[in-house]
């Protein structure tokens, strides 16, 4: 018999328990000369645009790439481990590939921050050609013992609110929940108090008023029908959060010598591969936020610079912390900048008296 699904069902199937889907389990691990079951691990919850227009499509065309010697098993959502733990749920071999979010683990990749700075990007293809550039120049000092298939900062964040936000003043003293690293500096500098929660939370606090809105991506606020409890949003760069897809050392040497270029072509930017979350997309993700009753409001130039202002003292600060620890993180900013300025991407949060 078939039942309606509740929020609360969506929340706990999607967050809590996640879901496996794929072509079974397969092997353990790949196996050289064999077909191989790859098994891919995110965060993303199974019914989200991440999962269908980016991950199983992903998937699909290794399989198609690799004339069928590549399947795949996907474990989506909370099947292996909260999201803090992806990484390492590749690292250690409980998948053999997967997306991880760096901001999540503060310190961690303390360089790899520099992806989440405050920059006008609305497209996670062009995020991932950036953060590829980056890892490929410095960042691949950071990330030992796994291989890099991709690395990308995200699609900007905007600031998403239970009532209408126009000012610096109209933020202070509201609680905001925060992705974490620049983010929650950034909501600090602007007077309000970040909150960090898990996502799956988030729909309950605001819903009775634990915190007044959130930052993140347009595409999150999808996926997690948040649309439904915030009806105003702030479009203003926030940046986003580090991100990338590993893949388990052992598996990526167990890997037939002529499938490694079929992973490479196809993962190196999944986005480009699979047309999800594009420039494109992104418009459309906003139409299809505004249809859902969502007022976005740009801020005037004036009050923008107001907040960047503030923005780029974070990037000071956090850089002259930086080089107190010996890391070089004035010179990643302005290589950040560099790459972001030949894509016609703007970074709110650089100082202008480094270029």
């Amino acid at each position: 018999m078939s039942r309606k699904i509740t929020r609360r069902d969506f929340i706990k199937s999607s967050v809590v328990g996640g879901i496996a889907v794929g072509t079974g389990l397969g092997h353990s691990h790949l196996a050289y000369g064999q077909a191989t079951n790859l098994r891919f691990s995110t965060w993303h919850v199974p019914v989200s645009r991440e999962v269908k227009t980016v991950w199983e499509p992903m998937l699909e065309e290794l399989k198609k790439k690799s004339k069928g010697r590549i399947t795949s098993t996907m474990y989506a959502g909370g099947a292996l481990g909260k999201g803090p733990e992806h990484f390492d749920i590749v690292a250690k071999g409980l998948s053999d590939m997967g997306y991880f979010t760096a901001t999540w683990t503060p310190g961690r990749f303390p360089l790899t921050d520099v992806l989440s700075l405050a920059a006008w990007v609305d497209g996670k293809d062009i995020a991932t050609d950036i953060g590829n550039a980056m890892y490929k120049r410095v960042l691949n000092q950071e990330f030992p013992g796994v291989k890099m298939v991709e690395l990308n900062g995200c699609i900007q964040a905007f600031m998403w609110t239970k009532k209408p936000v126009r000012t610096l003043e109209d933020v202070k003293g509201l609680k905001i929940r925060s992705p974490g690293g620049h983010q929650t500096h950034y909501i600090k500098s602007l007077g309000a108090e970040p909150i960090f929660m898990p996502l799956g939370d988030v729909y309950m606090a605001m819903e009775t008023g634990t915190i007044d809105g959130i930052v993140t991506c347009p595409p999150l606020i999808l996926s997690f029908k948040l649309y439904e409890v915030t009806k105003h949003a702030v479009v203003t760069t926030f940046g986003c959060v580090s991100e990338g897809v590993i893949m388990n050392q052992e598996s990526w040497k167990k890997t037939p010598d002529d499938l490694k270029p079929v992973v490479e072509d196809v993962c190196h930017n999944p986005f480009h591969t699979t047309g999800g979350l594009t420039r494109e997309v992104y418009k459309t993700m906003l139409n299809e936020i505004t249809d859902k009753k969502v007022e976005l409001y740009n801020l005037p130039s004036k009050e923008a610079e107001r907040w960047y202002d503030r923005f780029r003292d974070v990037t000071r600060k956090w850089v002259s912390d930086l080089e107190g620890k010996g890391l070089k993180a004035k010179e990643v900013v302005r290589m950040y900048n560099e790459e972001c300025e030949k894509r016609g991407v703007k970074v709110a949060a650089f100082p202008p008296e480094w270029k």
